[in-house]
């Protein structure tokens, strides 16, 4: 029977007996003994049996299990699962879980044990972190079932196969959104940046409270309300330039498919997209995304209605990245044609030379002459941690010297850029989302958007 599997503990026994009956043979005195030890064995199985194909209370199923997960799975974070168990039995029993979870995780530590007293539930918790975009199919949930004397277990088979889609982070979304709106960024490193000035959006009058700035009273409107009988002081009171245009440019060229940690590069900037698209939104500007390589791959025009998020994240779920050189003289005359607004553009991208950099330079430059354009790329965080390591040996400070070469070619970027007016990020991949945020929020705060 499919169903039923002897435990260790039968084997064991069995065992025991097999060797003693073996002994037995050169000790006939042993032999009555170990036939009756063999007779019992045969009678708890046989009891063991009865016991896990007894009715169960209300003639209800024995055991009962169900998978619970979400409708989709966060890429790159860590997603919730739970198995709830239910015993239906008069007695207590042991469980042991295999979830069939996608082949995609290469994981295999999802054996869970458990404990259930009779009529009683109990709830089995991991999580999966899943690495890549797309469709992950879900097995099985399989429940080997023994009873307190654990010579036989019973299996439970739950069907629940299920094809669940990995869609770009929007946990880690939803995690800034309700700091955002909270005001507490802070705890996941955004820096609180001091506004500098005012920006040029006035939004009311309002009467003048202790540690208002005495340079934003408005005397006239103070004079008039004087003359009605009023001495209190009235103040200008300034609003967040609103509306503006946020656009993300993702390249998704062969230099993407670099991974750090289990995840591409391209999947780290599309979680940070998602992130600062939804930031942006909350500040009540406009996000707008626009994906290329050798070709341009997809357009989401910058916009502040209900449901855009949900547009954007659909979008990034589609993306894959390519393998050929991407074409940014394609994305400037695309953005020439498309762009008409002044916008803030964060291009997520990475160069590793500075020959790689002065290529596109002339087109990087045309586009911040009509826009606010941030350059964003990434260390290569295992070069700085081999230059970290100690030279033991003549090999190894030959390639410490290449690795401070590349080192060096980067910061070289940096200045290459601020040259020629162009923001630019240079970032560790796992600190990508937070150090865009910040320079987002820096702009905004130096009224440049």
């Amino acid at each position: 029977m499919k169903s039923l599997f002897l435990t260790t503990r039968f084997f064991v026994l069995l065992a025991a007996v097999v060797v003693g009956l073996v002994v037995a043979f050169f000790l006939p005195v042993l032999l009555a003994p170990l036939q009756l030890a063999a007779g019992l064995l045969l009678v708890l199985t046989l009891l063991d049996l009865l016991l896990l194909y007894a009715p169960a209370k209300g003639g209800a199923g024995a055991v009962f299990g169900r998978r619970v997960m979400g409708d989709k799975l966060a890429n790159g974070s860590d997603n919730d699962v739970a198995i709830y168990l239910e015993n239906h039995y008069r007695f207590p029993i042991s469980t042991e879980t295999i979830d069939e979870i996608p082949a995609q995780f290469q994981r295999r530590d999802v054996l869970f044990k458990a404990a259930l007293p009779a009529g009683q539930t109990t709830v089995i918790r991991y999580q999966l972190r899943p690495v890549k975009r797309g469709e992950y199919q879900f097995g099985t949930l399989n429940v080997f079932v023994a009873s307190p004397l654990r010579l036989v277990r019973r299996r439970f088979r739950f069907e629940q196969d299920k094809m669940v889609p990995v869609y770009p982070s929007f946990l880690q979304m939803r995690q800034y959104e309700l700091l955002a709106i909270s005001n507490r960024l802070t705890e996941v490193g955004v820096k609180r940046i001091r506004r500098v000035g005012h920006s040029m959006e006035f939004e009311q009058i309002r009467p003048y409270v202790a540690g208002d700035d005495p340079r934003t009273i408005n005397w006239k409107a103070t004079a008039r309300r004087a003359g009605t009988g009023s001495d209190t002081l009235v103040v200008n009171h300034y609003q967040e330039e609103r509306a503006q245009q946020v656009y993300c440019l993702i390249d998704k060229g062969r230099v993407m498919r670099m991974p750090f940690e289990g995840l591409s590069l391209l999947d780290y900037a599309i979680n940070a997209t998602l992130v600062v698209s939804n930031i942006a939104l909350i500040k009540h500007d406009k996000a707008g995304l626009i994906t290329f390589a050798d070709k341009l791959s997809a357009v989401v025009p910058a916009e502040r209605r209900a449901g855009h998020m949900q547009k954007i994240l659909e979008v990034l779920y589609k993306q894959r990245t390519k393998y050929l050189e991407t074409d940014f003289e394609l994305l400037y005359s695309n953005i020439k044609a498309k762009i008409r607004q002044r916008s803030l553009l964060i291009l997520f991208t990475n160069f590793e030379t500075l020959n790689g950099l002065q290529r596109q330079l002339p087109y990087l430059r045309r586009l911040a002459k009509d826009h606010l354009l941030l350059v964003v790329f990434f260390e290569n965080t295992e070069l700085q941690h081999y230059l970290d390591q100690p030279a033991a040996t003549t090999e190894d400070v030959y390639n410490q010297t290449i690795a401070e070469k590349f080192a060096q070619e980067k910061r070289q970027i940096v200045r290459e850029l601020q040259r020629y007016g162009i923001y630019s990020l240079l970032t560790p991949p796992q600190q990508l989302t937070v150090n865009t945020i910040n320079r987002y929020l820096e702009f905004k705060s130096r009224g440049l958007i």
